[in-house]
């Protein structure tokens, strides 16, 4: 059985602070995690970090070796050591002893027992971002490069927080950035520097909003606008009229499927003929883990030889006969799984949907068109993923809402 505890911990109890952090943070750095917790209980303070999507202990602290590890973090971001009674944010730009660096997003909140810590891990570079290595069926990446070498128009990329949105948009970005256009970003924050493009961010402590910079970058000529998120009307109807216009806008918005981000633009308060006129395409999205090809285990379907056949004609002749489950061994750090993979919705807005949605149609409506467009839905994408051995039916339960995993009417 695979439980939180199988990575390794790590003792730093007995060193001084400043190698105790610089410990903790290489390791996350290792374990390829996202964030980084500092949690204050009342005898101790646990290190925890989200690795593959998964919260996991990695060390346990004495309650003053934590506050002196707290607030070394906090000195070297700039924070207000004083205040232990408000939320504060900050960065830090952690470097390597090896010359590598990371930007580090620190926001700290008071709890019961004392501050807790988030460390949100950023690389500087977005240099591994590509298309090709996000996922995407053949047919998926087709689209999806399609929808972006659109002269104008708006791509829509949705799914919860941690679903790998930015991974899309940036790579979408890096295709796009071949030094002939203008890109604009709007962002909070600048998750990844990137040479080429126009990065800003949004300063909510001046009143510096995402439709504040929106008009901003319009101004600036663009060619390309990358909006972090569509948050509020204004938002939403400065990205439709500057698509109309003939800018390419891509922007995240939340949502649980493709065809959940024209209901969640509608609630907006969008207007739905400028809208359908905008859309060139939505990508919905979620992250699961890909099994340990080290140790991952198998089974026969020879008992349960209609397992696969939903997608019998998208995987390859010598898939779909067996399924994959984990088993846990060093090289995965006993957690059964090495990477992460997308699997997709993806939905290029052609006249028909176009059409269902000037006219208000439902969300059932434009889902059902979008599956006789042959849209991939999650059900059959995050199967076929399970067909090639890529990831297992716990783990597609897991991330997946079982909604988008029965058959819809």
């Amino acid at each position: 059985m695979i439980t939180a505890s199988n990575i390794p911990m790590i003792d730093v109890e007995r060193v001084s602070a400043e190698h105790a952090a610089a410990a903790i943070i290489d390791y996350a750095v290792k374990l390829n995690a996202s964030d980084i917790f500092f949690g204050t209980n009342e005898q101790h303070v646990v290190v925890q970090v989200r690795h593959m999507g998964i919260v996991r202990p990695i060390a346990v602290l004495s309650h003053d070796h934590g506050r002196r590890i707290v607030t070394l973090i906090k000195t070297r971001a700039g924070m207000d050591l004083a205040e232990r009674r408000r939320p504060l944010d900050a960065r830090w730009r952690y470097e390597h002893d090896d010359g590598t660096g990371w930007d580090l997003r620190i926001g700290t909140i008071p709890t019961i027992y004392g501050e807790d810590i988030a460390i949100r891990l950023l690389v500087r570079e977005a240099k591994t971002f590509t298309i090709d290595n996000l996922g995407l069926t053949r047919p998926q990446r087709n689209a999806l490069s399609a929808m972006i070498s659109a002269p104008g128009g708006l791509l829509l990329f949705t799914g919860p927080t941690g679903s790998g949105k930015s991974a899309t948009l940036y790579s979408c970005l890096k295709e796009l950035n071949d030094g002939r256009r203008k890109i604009n970003t709007i962002e909070d924050p600048i998750e990844y520097t990137v040479q080429g493009l126009r990065q800003s961010q949004v300063n909510p402590t001046i009143g510096l909003s995402f439709s504040d910079l929106l008009r901003a970058v319009i101004r600036q000529s663009p060619d390309v606008i990358m909006i972090g998120e569509i948050r509020d009307h204004e938002t939403a109807d400065i990205s439709i009229r500057a698509a109309n216009s003939g800018h390419l806008v891509l922007a995240t918005i939340h949502a649980t499927s493709a065809v959940g981000a024209v209901q969640s633009m509608r609630a907006l308060g969008t207007h739905a003929h400028f809208l359908a006129t905008a859309l060139r395409g939505i990508v919905a999205q979620r992250l699961v883990r890909t099994l340990c090809e080290t140790c991952k285990t198998s089974f026969d379907l020879t008992d349960a030889p209609h397992t696969f056949d939903e997608v019998t004609n998208l995987h390859g002749p010598d898939e779909g006969k067996k399924l994959y489950a984990p088993v846990g061994c060093e090289a995965c750090f006993m957690s059964g799984y090495g990477q992460r993979t997308g699997v997709f919705e993806v939905l290029p807005v052609n006249k028909a949907i176009r059409n269902l949605i000037a006219d208000g149609a439902t969300v059932r409506e434009i889902r059902n068109r979008a599956a006789h467009e042959k849209m991939l839905e999650f059900r059959h994408a995050a199967l076929l993923k399970v067909a090639q051995g890529i990831t297992s039916t716990e783990e597609v339960f897991r991330v997946i809402p079982s909604e988008h995993l029965l058959v819809q009417d």
